[in-house]
Order: structure tokens, then sequence, then C-alpha cells
């Protein structure tokens, strides 16, 4: 048993990171102190001086854990990482794990463009990272249209050759270095040009693109003059032209922050050879009502920690907090000496200033958003009371059941609280006593299943909390059946059915031996018709995936000798029954634990 106070006595004076854990055994929150004993304390002595947010997740505290670490940089990496791997309920979280692309121009003899993802130390030139991954590609097919460049993977430094050019070399694409054509002297050249228009230099392209254009136009060819247009607008794309340029060919990133009550928007500008080529912003929700430098704080470490690449310079409108040791944590990452500033004049000052006005305006549109969804999801609710004649409706379930011919038929429940859906308390059933097309039948043994579990557990579990209301995906017949189950547990709870028209488009609802028609125009129409097409979404994708599962087992197992743990190393190793058809009987053979004579009985099984 764990003891809240004799753990707390035994808690270090040392750096570290604390996992705080509810009921469950789930990590509810992350933090990071410089003295684990001073800090994990805090949580529970004091108690009026906390927030009463933190004093309701300090209610849900069951017990904690800790790491300890060497220093509060280290600290201050494993606190991030865990955050993104376990996204505790009471910490800031940046849901975001894209990395952006960035264009490689390869270190060989005949260097190749290449869009990554992903930075290495291979000598190579690396441009970005760009915020939009279409027009990295598109400006690497204009490059390519404009020069003739090689794609091939061949290793010119191993001297590999060819007999043949590829089609390229006969299109004029390619300069063909394979079959000893072209001038590496030239090819270099093309390459320079291109490092130029890529470093935002591009105006000596662009004259020569624009001349092109007039020329292809004056000529009539009217379809390669628009092709150069379109390579001139990615040129624009991805080194957008700005009114507003950074010091020199300064490279940074400028981020502002602002809140209101539990949600903060924070916008990211990046600015790359002076000028800046895009944004990104990300909306936040706080649960312990955060401070703007910590909520800054927050950003920071996390979306660094999945970057490649980290400028120079990072310009933001406050100071985060922890400044000091997330610039060494920056500096590690980036390999040299970095800086978080807070411009006061200047350039700088006018970016971040810009950045903040546009940040302010995004969160101001997203509240009036959420107050609209709001407005909407009340009035929904209340028409439904209205309608229904039952009071404060907060949980409704509803249950739908899917299968074809009877066979795989699945049940589901999903949930929706104060208007919203919860996809957290959504089941999933796979129904086990009913054979064949039985609706009736699946639906009774769903309801039974969960009902049981309702009562018969005391502790909170999956099906702990009572529904005000039951929706069922069909008429008086489902209505009838949940109410016989309903009435075996001696449970009071309103049911209702959701019923279509011939066009299998939501009608109405049947409750209480009656149809209710529902005015399209409604908001109860909507939340209605939410719920129905949500059950049934929830349902028929649960019996695809059995489905499929069914059929990759059907036809694996009917081949002698392959069971449970070769079918699964034979689909981890080619990813499909498809690619096993297409394999040889080499590749097949290279599979974990499938003998050269059982390759053959699979390869010729798939040939029958």
């Amino acid at each position: 048993m764990f003891n809240i106070k004799e753990e707390l006595k035994r808690l270090p004076n040392s750096p570290g990171v604390y996992l705080m854990k509810d009921t469950s055994e789930t990590i509810i929150y992350v933090g990071k102190a410089k003295s684990l004993r001073k800090r994990v304390r805090q949580y529970f002595q004091n108690k009026n001086n906390l927030h009463p947010k933190v004093l309701a997740m300090v209610s849900h505290i069951e017990r904690f854990d800790y790491v300890l670490v060497h220093n509060e940089v280290e600290a201050l990496v494993l606190e991030a990482n865990l955050i993104k791997e376990y996204h505790p309920h009471y910490n800031i979280l940046l849901r975001d794990d894209k990395q952006y692309p960035y264009i490689k121009i390869t270190n060989e003899k005949y260097p190749r463009l290449l869009k990554v993802r992903r930075l290495s130390k291979d000598g190579a030139q690396y441009f970005g990272p760009y915020p939009s991954a279409g027009a990295v590609n598109d400006m690497i097919t204009m490059f390519e249209n404009i020069y003739p460049l090689r794609n091939c993977t061949m290793n010119f430094e191993k001297n590999e050759t060819r007999k043949r050019p590829c089609l390229n070399y006969f299109l004029g694409k390619c300069l063909g270095p394979c079959v000893g054509k072209g001038d590496e002297e030239t090819y270099l050249s093309y390459i320079k040009e291109i490092v130029e228009v890529l470093k935002g230099n591009s105006r000596n392209m662009e004259a020569m693109l624009i001349k092109n254009m007039h020329e292809a136009s004056q000529k009539m060819e009217f379809e390669r003059a628009a092709r150069i247009r379109d390579m001139i607008n990615h040129i624009d794309v991805i080194l957008e032209k700005q009114s507003i340029t950074t010091v020199d060919d300064l490279d940074m990133d400028g981020i502002a922050v602002t809140s209101q009550g539990n949600l903060s928007e924070v916008q990211i500008f990046f600015v790359r050879g002076g000028k800046i080529v895009g944004r990104e912003e990300y909306l936040l929700h706080t649960e312990l009502e955060e401070t703007d430098e910590e909520i800054l704080s927050a950003f920071i470490k996390q979306f660094y920690m999945q970057m490649n690449y980290v400028p120079g310079t990072v310009v933001t409108n406050i100071e985060p907090g922890e400044k000091s040791q997330i610039e060494d944590f920056l500096a590690q990452k980036r390999g040299k000496t970095m800086k978080i500033q807070v411009p006061k004049r200047g350039r700088k000052k006018s970016l971040i200033d810009m950045i903040y006005v546009n940040a302010k305006e995004s969160l101001v549109r997203e509240i009036n958003k959420k107050d609209r969804a709001c407005r909407e999801k009340n009035t929904a609710i209340k028409q439904l009371e209205q309608l229904l004649e039952i009071p404060n409706i907060y949980r409704i379930e509803a249950y739908d059941i899917s299968n074809i011919s009877g066979t795989l038929s699945v049940g589901s429940m999903i949930v929706y609280e104060d208007g919203k859906k919860t996809p957290r308390e959504y089941r999933k059933f796979r129904i086990k006593t009913i054979q064949g097309a039985d609706d009736y039948g699946s639906l009774k043994e769903v309801l039974l299943r969960r009902f049981n579990h309702y009562i018969k557990d005391a502790e909170e579990n999956k099906f702990s909390k009572k529904p005000d209301i039951l929706m069922m995906d069909g008429g008086k017949g489902q209505v009838r059946t949940a109410l016989e189950v309903l009435n075996k547990f001696n449970l009071d709870i309103p049911v209702c059915g959701l019923v279509k028209d011939d066009k299998h488009n939501t009608r109405g609802i049947i409750f209480n031996q009656r149809e209710i028609l529902l005015p399209v125009t409604s908001e109860a129409f909507r939340l209605v018709y939410d719920i129905q097409e949500e059950a049934h979404r929830f349902a028929i994708n649960y019996h695809r995936s059995l489905r499929k599962k069914e059929m990759v087992k059907s036809v694996l197992d009917e081949i002698p000798g392959v069971g449970k743990t070769r079918r699964n190393n034979l689909l981890n190793h080619f990813g499909s029954v498809v690619k096993i058809k297409e394999a040889t009987v080499e590749e097949i053979e290279s599979v974990q634990g499938i003998s050269h004579s059982l390759a053959i009985v699979i390869y010729e099984f798939f040939r029958r």
C-alpha cells in the first residue's frame, strides 16, 4: 500500500522529474524540480495556498514516482519527453508531432535534390525547414524542369556506369553522367544557382524565367508559358516575399502567446534568410491556470524537442519561465549557442508585435466559435428536454448493431456528455451469444453486458456512470428490447429510438410509444442526427476491422504448416497478404520461422 506521507519523507533533495498517478496508475501530471523534496511536498502541505484547480488535481493523486537526474537541463529534457509519451491530463500539451521538410543537396559527385525531414551530419547542404511540404515538392520539380539534374541513386564515387542512359537523358532532363555524358563543372554551376535561389537570392532566376515566359508567349507556345508562370509562382510560395523582413539574412523564429481563461493561443513565425517563410498556430488548453510565462516555456520545450533544426535566435513577446535552462537545452540540441530574446525596439520588435496581434485575433475567433458552439449545444439539449419532457439531460448513450448477413455481429456504445461527443467513454462489443442476423438479440446482449457491469461492479470502472437517456438506432422493437433489459435490473432510464425515413435520413424520435418529428432546422435535430451517425460510424468501423482480420486469418490459415506465429511473422515482414502472394520463394524463406520447404508450399498455395 502506497503511503503518501511516508513517501514524502523519503524524497531526496536532488533534481529530478516527478510523475503523479491516479487510482488506475494513469499518469495525470509530470513536473520537474531542482529539489524533489521541496517541490513535491508543496502539493500536499499548505493546501490553503494552492489554486482550486491544483487542489482538484491533488485530490486525484493516489501515488507518485520520480526519476533522479544530474542537473536541471536533464530534468527539462526528461520532463518534455515524458509529457510527449504519456499526455498527462493536467499538463499543457502540444498535440503536434510533425517534422517540417527540408530541401537537401547531397554531398555527391553529381549532387541530387531531395525532400527530407531529418538532418544528418553527412556533408550535405540543407535548406529549411519549410512549413509547406507541397511547396517543397513543387520547388524540387521546378528545379528539375529548369536544370538537367539526375534523380537516380547511382554511386559515382564508386564509378558506377550504365550501358544506356535512362529516359530522362533522351527527354533532355539529365546530362547523362551515368554514360559519361555531360560536364561536371557545368552540372555544379547549376547546383550553385539553385543554392542561391534557396538562400533567397532568386532575382536572377526569376528574371530569366520571366524572359523565357514572354518569349514562349510571343511564339504562341502558351502551354510552355503557363508552365514557366507556375514555376515563378512556386518560387514565391517557398520563399514567400513578405513586406516584413528581419535584420540581414538572419534565421530565427518568432513566438507570441496570449491567453484568455483556460485557452491559450501560441503562434510561431519562421524566418529564414531574413524572410518570413511560414507560420504555425496552436490552441492550447490549460487545466491549472498557468501563467503565459509558464505556457510559453512548456510550448518551447515541447516544440523544439521534436524539431531537427533550432535557429540561433528565438524572439518572444514575453520572457519564458526557465529561460536560461531552455537556452542551455536548445544550445546542446543545436550544437552551438542560441538566445531567446524579448526585443524592445527595431525590426525584431515590429515582427513580434505583428505575431502577437495575429495570435490575439486568432484566439478571439476561436473563443467566439466555441461560444457559438456552446450556445447551439445548450439550445439543442434544452429543445430535447422540452420535446421529451425529461429534465437535466447530461449523459446520452446511443447504441447500434452492425453485421453482414448475420456474420461478425458487433455492437457500439457511444457517449455524449453535455451535448459533446466523449470518445474516451465509447465502448465496442463483439456479439458472443447470438447467431445470425438477430439485431434485437444482439442489442439485448450488449445492454445486458453493459448494465450487468454497472450493477455488479461496486468500484469505479468504465461502465460505472448512469446515463440520463438511452438512444437506440432503430424503432419500437429496439426501444422495447432496451426497456426489457432495464426492467430486469430495476433501472429507470428513459429510452428512445432514432428512426429514419425511406431515404435513410434521420426523421424523428420514438418515445413513449409515439413518434416525435424533429424540424430539420432545429438544434435538437442536428444533435440527434450527429448521435445517430456517430453510433453507426463507430459500429461500422469496428465491424470492418474484424472483417479484415477474419479475411487475413481465413486465407493464411488454409496453408498447411502456417500457424498463428508464422502467420504474424509473414504479415509483419510483408505488410499484407497481397505482398506475400507476390513474393518469391527466396523472399518468403527469409522470414523468421519459414523453412525452404514451407516457403515452397506458401509460394505454390497462392499460384493454384
